[in-house]
């Protein structure tokens, strides 16, 4: 191995030659970087602009954007000169992991003019075709004088990456390193804001005098905009045996997904989440064999899932579950937003059965006052015993299909407006 301008090289064994670049061209794409610098784009937009300014000085056949998570333990695929939408946002790296995770981890540039896929260092992805390319030049993108991301540049065939080139796309990096940290905090504060005003709606639900099937079908949809997920759905265990997660709410649209028959605690994996009172996702539920609807996944196009438990006073009551149709790794906040939310509507459940506890007690108290005054009218009319006046209100009340309190009111009744 040779070094050129502090960057890892192997020697050049005929290879095409670079891309020479101009001082005019390179003072128009400085000046495209003073302008990015200087807007106010959104994240997208940013790393697209940089995409086609890299490109531009590079003539690549492909480049690539990777940024650290918030956590700083993984690089995921932010940007793409070629269209691997479904992979943007998804492709994760570990740190180290490939050349590129070495150019984060080491926060050194790696130029490789040939065979790079023969690198030690060098990770093949099933999904972008990397392996197609002879050229690879990565290079850290700086911000505070550490790596938050990294951009590659590919050459199918074999390239000369100049000292000049590699200079350049290392200055651009450096540049737009703060303005690309920025956009990322501005993400996060608006995603922050977005799961504030859900979690805010989540609560005001719960203080509502809704029933709770309203409830629970405004949290499932305000949870899946929040998680920008394909279904998101709100099983609680049945009231009688405790054996059973039952679908009380969901949004959506399949009426095949809605009619999924109960789901048995003790063999299900939505029943380990009940159990052990702990969250549970997968990358992609159709290649688990634990999971009992694989064809429906498939045909509702469903891959990543998390499901969270509901709980309320240490007691596990229900389970929120959460499908995307891409893969998706859930991250520690989002399981953490997700359980508030599953803890919030396990109050509102908690509520609503309270509530209805209570309006039962005061129902039962008030049948109980009207029978009560209903056998005394008997009693006193028809000479009757208490017990005899108390079978005659059941009796009519089994002949005609109605309650004990209707049948009390109108014996009442009749009695008010025969004294009247």
């Amino acid at each position: 191995m040779t070094k050129i301008t502090g960057v890892d090289m192997p020697r050049k064994r005929n290879v095409g030659m670079g891309l020479s670049i101009s001082q005019g061209d390179e003072l128009k794409i400085l000046r495209q970087i003073v302008d990015i610098t200087s807007s106010e784009m959104d994240l997208a937009r940013t790393l697209k602009e940089v995409v086609g300014i890299v490109n531009e000085a590079t003539r690549a056949d492909s480049v690539f954007i990777y940024l650290f998570d918030e956590r700083k333990e993984n690089l995921t695929l932010m940007a793409s000169k070629l269209p691997h939408k479904r992979m943007l946002g998804h492709l994760v790296l570990k740190v180290g992991e490939g050349i590129t995770g070495w150019v984060a981890k080491e926060n050194k540039p790696v130029a490789i003019n040939e065979n790079a896929y023969q690198d030690a260092r060098f990770k093949n992805f099933d999904v972008l075709p990397e392996d197609q390319y002879e050229a690879f030049l990565s290079v850290p993108i700086i911000y505070k004088g550490k790596a938050i991301g990294v951009i590659n540049v590919q050459h199918k065939k074999p390239h000369d990456y100049s000292s000049q080139t590699v200079t350049l796309i290392c200055t651009i990096a450096k540049q737009v390193g703060g303005v690309i940290e920025h956009a990322v905090l501005y993400e996060h504060i608006k995603l922050k804001a977005k799961q504030f005003d859900s979690l805010v709606k989540v609560s005001q639900s719960i203080t509502s005098e809704n029933y709770l099937d309203e409830i629970l079908n405004l949290i499932v949809v305000v949870t899946a905009e929040m998680l920008n997920s394909k279904i998101c759905s709100i099983l609680l265990l049945d009231d009688r045996k405790q054996k059973e997660l039952v679908i009380k709410a969901t949004q959506s649209l399949s009426e095949e997904y809605k009619q999924k028959p109960n789901l048995n605690v003790d063999r299900s994996l939505l029943g380990e989440v009940i159990k052990r009172k702990k969250p549970l996702m997968f990358q992609d539920v159709r290649q688990e064999q634990k999971y009992f609807y694989r064809d429906l996944a498939v045909k509702e196009n469903l891959t990543s899932m998390i499901a969270v438990p509901m709980i309320v006073k240490d007691t596990a009551i229900g389970v929120i579950n959460v499908y995307t149709k891409e893969p998706h790794v859930f991250s520690d906040e989002e399981t953490g937003v997700l359980q508030m939310v599953a803890n919030q509507a396990a109050v509102a459940v908690e509520n609503t059965k309270l509530m209805q506890e209570a309006l039962k007690a005061k129902e039962a108290l008030e049948t109980r006052k009207l029978v009560e005054r209903a056998k005394g009218i008997l009693m006193k009319l028809n000479n009757l015993s208490e017990q005899a006046a108390y079978r005659l209100i059941h009796k009519k009340s089994m002949d005609t299909c109605r309650s004990m309190k209707e049948i009390a009111e109108s014996v009442i009744l009749m009695d008010e407006l025969s004294s009247s």
